[in-house]
């Protein structure tokens, strides 16, 4: 079934601006100790990390993984990865990078404990992103 083109431009439910935006997420990822992340994890939309009372390392999957992943995206594609930190004491947790993926701006600080980060990865080419933290 096509969509309903109204106005130059296509309308999808009622058009009520007053709705919530729904969308579907698979249930989140998970992640404890340090570890290089899967691009399953890492595309999953949410990673829930508990990194059990001590600092974690989280290495990137390499850009041409996540390219296998998301075998649709074109330069210019984004998708985003939260990061949930369900640590207690000092369980901070971080990004390191890997084979092809940039630090596009403080994306790999710490997460610390009970607290959350979302990050913006960006397809800049054949097995390549920038990775930026949003917030």
């Amino acid at each position: 079934m096509a969509l309903p083109n109204g106005a130059g431009g296509y309308q999808v439910g009622a058009g009520n601006r007053q709705e919530t935006l729904m969308s579907a997420m698979a249930a989140p990822q998970t992640a404890t100790a340090t570890a290089t992340l899967t691009a399953a994890q890492v595309v999953n939309q949410m990673l829930v990390a508990d990194p059990s009372g001590s600092a974690a390392v989280y290495t990137l999957p390499t850009a041409a993984l996540i390219d296998a992943a998301v075998p649709n995206a074109t330069v210019g594609s984004t998708f985003d990865l939260s990061i949930v930190n369900i640590g207690s004491s000092s369980g901070t947790v971080t990004l390191a990078t890997a084979t092809g993926i940039t630090d596009g701006g403080n994306a790999f600080v710490a997460v610390a404990i009970t607290s959350s980060a979302m990050f913006r990865f960006r397809k800049t080419g054949d097995a390549a992103y920038t990775v930026y933290k949003m917030a």
